[in-house]
Formats: structure tokens, sequence, C-alpha cells
């Protein structure tokens, strides 16, 4: 499955490299599914998901020799691991994602040495940054042994954290809380996540500084707003993204026919948990006879992805949950699109900012449609807001602009560190 948290982690790399910094980005659990170049590539992949899993499992494999260790890191059984891992939900993996949190303290303990017995073999960083706050537990033995500071990007995991099993729920909140004492800096990519994980996290104010995802606009062009009006969604096809409510708003457009000939194109992920709310959409549009006028386009490249978003109109994923930020809002931006989306979470501070969309109520279906039919039915507005949204990721919304706040900051965590504690 494609991820936005990896793609803005890889873009980033990608990003400070061309600057000039030299950066070892160190894939955890499998493999990266990406739609660029790989920055991981020739590293190795450390807390393999198989050994993280059997280390949580078993005692007596957390103590089983190292050629054990490594048959179960074999790449074809991680390939199939991460098959595997679309059909997991956050209620079942309750046990093994606590153990992470309390790093040297978990059952996974052999794999936190193994990546700092491997990172000493590499020249010394000034600084290292975990890519979400999952990872906090590793914060704790990384200075010790490295010396450094740790900075972490914050990615949207409060949603993670609140869908685990009531007996893991408040322990998983409670250690993060204690875990991240041992972090120099937080980095979220909106004001809205930052106050909710300041709050929720107990950080200090100084600890957190806001820097917005960018991505690499290579390959983007501006929509060409051709007939017939289409309406765009391009996320993971479930039904937190509400993939379900938008469905729903198209047929209620269908329905009032004030807009002929409107499309409907569906685009992102779709793993083996996703395919029963796809089908059952399927029919649902054959039932209302328009299934002729929507167009599915699964797991497609990034080539696949550019294609789509020239050719829409609008766009939207009306998700149910509090996206801290949500990629393909940008990803339409870049493609001058405008966009429509619920009024909650990260949404409002991306539309203010960027002036390129328009905002409705959350997870009402005609709230949606009207919003989108006010827009299609006023395409001078249209095309105004695209382009606003196109220039907010020229100037703002782009991987060269979040590397360089992301540099600024990473300097000042450095600096003040060697203010502490002077070199000897």
């Amino acid at each position: 499955m494609f991820c936005g948290n990896c793609f803005r982690d890889n873009a980033l790399v990608r990003a400070l490299r061309k600057k000039g910094h030299s950066v070892l980005m160190v894939p955890l659990y499998l493999p990266l599914t990406l739609d660029e170049t790989d920055e991981t590539q020739g590293t190795p992949i450390f807390f393999n998901g198989v050994n993280v899993y059997l280390e949580q499992k078993s005692e007596w494999f957390r103590g089983a020799p190292a050629w054990l260790h490594q048959l179960f890191a074999s790449p074809a059984l991680l390939k199939y691991a991460a098959g595997r891992a679309a059909k997991t939900r956050a209620a079942d993996v309750g046990d093994i994602a606590l153990s992470m949190i309390r790093g040297e303290d978990g059952h996974q303990a052999r794999e936190l040495e193994q990546l700092i017995a491997f990172l000493k073999t590499q020249p010394k960083p000034d600084i290292i940054c975990l890519s979400n706050a999952l990872l906090v537990g590793l914060a704790r033995r990384l200075k010790s042994e490295l010396g450094v500071p740790v900075a972490c990007v914050l990615q949207g995991e409060d949603t993670f954290l609140d869908a685990l099993s009531e007996k893991h729920r408040e322990i998983a909140w409670r250690t993060l809380a204690e875990r991240a004492q041992d972090v120099d800096l937080f980095i979220p990519p909106t004001h809205y996540f930052a106050k909710l994980m300041g709050r929720r996290l107990n950080l200090p104010a100084d600890h957190i500084k806001v820097i917005y995802n960018g991505i690499n606009p290579e390959g983007y062009q501006e929509a060409r707003n051709e007939q017939p009006p289409t309406l765009g969604y391009f996320a993971r096809m479930c039904r937190e993204k509400g993939l379900d409510t938008l469905v729903e708003a198209f047929i209620l457009l269908k329905e009032r026919n004030r807009i002929p000939h409107l499309k409907l194109k569906v685009g992102g992920g779709c793993g083996p948990s996703d395919e029963p709310l796809v089908n059952a959409l399927r029919e649902r549009l054959k039932a209302k006879v328009f299934l002729d006028d929507v167009e599915f386009h699964p797991n497609v490249d990034r080539a696949g992805k550019q294609a789509l978003l020239r050719s829409l109109s609008v766009f939207s994923v009306p998700a149910l949950y509090g996206e801290a930020f949500g990629l393909y809002v940008i990803e339409a931006f870049a493609s001058g699109v405008p966009v429509v989306q619920p009024r909650h979470a990260a949404f409002p501070e991306l539309v203010e900012i960027s002036g390129g969309g328009v905002i409705c109520d959350a997870g009402s279906p005609k709230a949606l449609a009207d919003a989108i039919e006010e827009l299609l039915l006023n395409p001078e507005k249209a095309r105004m807001l695209g382009a606003a949204g196109l220039k907010s990721v020229r100037e703002r919304f782009n991987a060269e602009q979040m590397a360089q706040e992301t540099l600024r900051a990473f300097e000042e965590v450095v600096r003040m560190r060697q203010e502490l504690v002077p070199a000897r």
C-alpha cells in the first residue's frame, strides 16, 4: 500500500540531499512502497516486521540465534508480510504498539541494539529524526549512545492510538507522553495537529515547530478543465477517508441533473480490506444506473495519479477522522484543481492558507453535494480557486520549502544542545 507519510519523508530526504546535506534514511518494519525513487536504497531494513511480531509473541524467539532472525528477514518473506499488513487493524496490534513505545524496555530491545550498532558504523549525525511519534521509544537509547539530539515528525498518530483496544489505549497514550520527554523537537504538519498533540502529550510549546508538508511538484500539470465535468477522489479507498460519503454526494448530483454528463473518478490505494467497500459502492452505483459514469483506478503509479488529477474539475476526499494534514489536498492543488473538504481537522487551515477550495459540513452527503455543485455551476470561481491552490504549492507546499524550514529547525536544535553540552 502507498503511504502518504512515507511519501512525505522520502520527499524531505531527497530535497535535503539536493541541498548538499548528507542524509541517511533507514527503513523500518517493511520495504517502502513509493511512487518516486526510494531514498532508502542500499540501507538495510531494521525492526523487520516479521521479527518484531515473533519477538512480541514468543519469549523463546527473543533469545533465538542471530541466523534465525536473519532468516525471517528475507526480502521474500517481508514482501509477503507487507501484503498481509493491509488486513491489520489497530485494535489487533495494541501489544506490539505499546512494546515499541517502551523502547529498550519492550520486547523488541534486540532490534534497537542492532539499529544502534549499525548507526555507529556510519558517520556521526548532527541530529536524528524519527518519522512518527510511535517511534519515540527509540529516542532515549539513541541519544545516550550517539550523543545527538532527536527530533520527531508528527503524522496523524492519534487516530491509530485511539483505535487501540481499551486495555491498551490509555496506557499507550500515557507511555507515549512519558517517552516524548526524551525528544528535543516535535514537527507537526499543521497548527491544528500541533495543538491536539501538544495537549495530549503535554508537550512544551518551545518543543514544537509547525512545518507544512510539501510534495515534489515534478510531473504535475494544470488541469485541462475539459468536458465532461469530472469530480475526483484520490486517497485510500476506505470508509475512513469518506469514499462512501463522496459516492452518495455524486448520486445526489446525478439525480438533480443540474450538472449534465457529470463523471466521477476514484483513485488511490485499494488493499484486501478495502475491496468489500469498493464492491458495495459499485453495486450501489449500478442499482442507481450511474456505474457507467464512474471510473475506479486502484493502486496506480505516480504517472497514473498525475494523469487522473489533471483530468478533474473538482476534487474531494471527505475524510471522517481528524486528518493531521492530507497530502492528497496539495496534490490536487499542484494540478490546479479546487477542493471541497469537510469543516474539521486540518482541512479548514489548509483551505484558508491556500485559498484553493471551499469547506462544507462534515459527514453530510447533501452538504458535500451542494458545495461541489456550487463550484461546478460557477466555473470562473472554480478556476480562481484552482489557480490559488496551484500558487500555494509553488510558494509553500513543496518539498524544497519543507526541507528549508526543517533544516532551520534542526540547526536550532543542534545549536541549543551544543550550548547546553559543550563539545569536549
